[in-house]
């Protein structure tokens, strides 16, 4: 009888552990070239939700610090699927961050809706910032992962 009672407070925590809403988790990134010495230094990568559930929206927010002022350029986002080329853009840098970017601490945030047809899995995404005379700033690569539904949080 104990043991019909531990098993079923087991089950119980273990079904409410299920519906907590998803927690955003900063990302581990990896540098292009780590021996460049760029002029913007990420400091941290959050992705929301995390897992990205395919067909709906998903923020990538990305912490950096500059020393010099920055009045403009553009973001490129390549993504891979188990090595496979998915999807690349070129995004106006002032859309996703406000510019021009003073020196110190920003943030750049970029939202998109993913297909509803990505596969579950993970995913690599290499992200390059560019000032306006096509200088690379700053490349960083980070993994994250997408799954099919709806996210837990929904429930």
């Amino acid at each position: 009888m104990a043991m019909n009672s531990f098993s079923s407070l087991l089950l119980l925590f273990f079904m409410a552990f299920l519906h907590l809403p998803c927690s955003m988790h900063a990302k581990e990134f990896r540098y292009c070239d780590k021996k460049n010495n760029y002029e913007i230094n990420v400091t941290g990568i959050v992705v929301s939700p995390d897992p990205v559930v395919s067909g709906k929206p998903a923020t990538f927010n990305i912490s950096a610090f500059t020393d010099k002022a920055i009045s403009g350029g553009k973001v490129t986002i390549d993504v891979s699927y188990f090595f496979l080329h998915v999807h690349s853009e070129t995004i106006d840098l002032c859309v996703e961050t406000p510019c021009p970017i003073s020196t110190g601490n920003f943030v750049l945030s970029h939202s998109q809706s993913l297909p509803g047809i990505a596969p579950p899995g993970s995913y690599s995404l290499t992200m390059k910032i560019m000032d306006g005379n096509k200088h690379q700033l700053t490349c960083i690569g980070f993994d994250f992962s997408i799954t099919w539904g709806s996210s837990v949080s929904d429930i």
